[in-house]
């Protein structure tokens, strides 16, 4: 069997090691590990990244750019995890499930970028409607996500379960959800708008939350702004039949926990659900899903399956 040499760059970040205890049992992946006092070595990175098929960038983003350029004129194809190269010319964006062009892009391409986590659930409920002209590409789309603190890296992390956070005598404010992204400026949304095919960005809202991983994204709906003014039960077909066949996204009609739906119900998996919910004529929308696992590092081992001509599900749990 042949052995797929692999090169994570920025392994010790949060979404590098959790791509790597994903690659960590397999038979048919070598990784390639660069010695911690090189990681900064443009001469080392180079090498690395020339002698593996391919090369994840587990990187703030202008370390992920200079790692782009290190890789010209080498054969690996590039799985970018940054924010980077979502919706730069010449690169995939890598959710498979939208459309078979992405599909075809990411088994054909050798520049891919991973999805960011908010983007992904945002993505996998509105994408399908613009698609579809059920959702106009004006629609005044707004979108609130909750998400664990693992979402913000190995900093955040620390904060939360740090012994003395807080620092206030009357209250910890990380006991209780965080909205943050005020300014309307958070850095998914050009790919929340653009790959949607949207004129407009949505109005977004994340927060974060006590608890390590998993994610609920929803998108609150008039019906009546939809063509057709359809149901709940109306969308989950058209959710049904756009991701017939993808195994890493189940659509439910039913997949609450008694009236209420937990953020960390998907936590540890790679897969995805999508739920709508609502009555006369107002609608949510939602997808949960882990942060880490479809949000990012399960997401982007999903890439390297299919760029590799490999079984898409191979060494993740769905």
């Amino acid at each position: 069997m042949y052995m797929f040499k692999v090169f994570i760059d920025g392994r010790a970040g949060t979404t590098g090691l959790r791509i790597e205890e994903r690659l960590a049992g397999r038979d048919d992946v070598e990784l390639l590990i660069l010695p911690q006092e090189l990681r900064k070595d443009a001469a080392a990175r180079r090498s690395m990244i020339c002698g593996s098929d391919v090369t994840f960038l587990c990187l703030p983003d202008d370390a992920a750019i200079e790692a782009v350029s290190l890789a010209e004129g080498c054969g690996a194809k590039i799985i970018d995890a940054s924010t980077a190269h979502r919706t730069a010319p010449g690169w995939v964006y890598g959710f498979p499930e939208l459309s078979d062009e992405l599909r075809d892009g990411i088994k054909n391409g050798s520049r891919i970028a991973v999805p960011g986590c908010h983007a992904s659930g945002f993505l996998a409920l509105v994408f399908p409607l613009v698609a579809a002209g059920i959702m106009p590409r004006d629609f005044p789309a707004s979108c609130f996500s909750l998400t664990g603190y693992s979402g913000g890296g190995k900093g955040m992390i620390a904060e939360y379960t740090a012994s003395d956070r807080g620092g206030y005598a009357e209250f910890d404010p990380y006991d209780a959800p965080r909205q943050y992204g005020l300014s309307q400026s958070h850095k998914h949304l050009r790919e929340m708008q653009g790959i949607a095919g949207l004129t407009r960005p949505p109005v977004f809202c994340p927060a974060v939350a006590d608890y390590y991983s998993g994610m609920e994204v929803t998108v609150p709906v008039h019906a009546a702004q939809l063509k057709g003014c359809p149901t709940a039960g109306a969308l989950t077909e058209v959710y049904r039949e756009a991701y017939r066949d993808q195994p890493f996204i189940t659509v439910d009609s039913d997949g609450h926990e008694d009236g209420f739906l937990s953020a960390n119900t998907y936590s540890g998996r790679d897969s995805m659900q999508i739920l709508v919910t609502g009555s006369d004529g107002r609608l949510c929308l939602t997808a949960r899903f882990d942060n880490l696992g479809k949000g990012s590092s399960g997401a982007a081992v999903q890439c390297m399956n299919l760029a590799l001509g490999l079984e898409q599900t191979l060494g993740l749990y769905l």
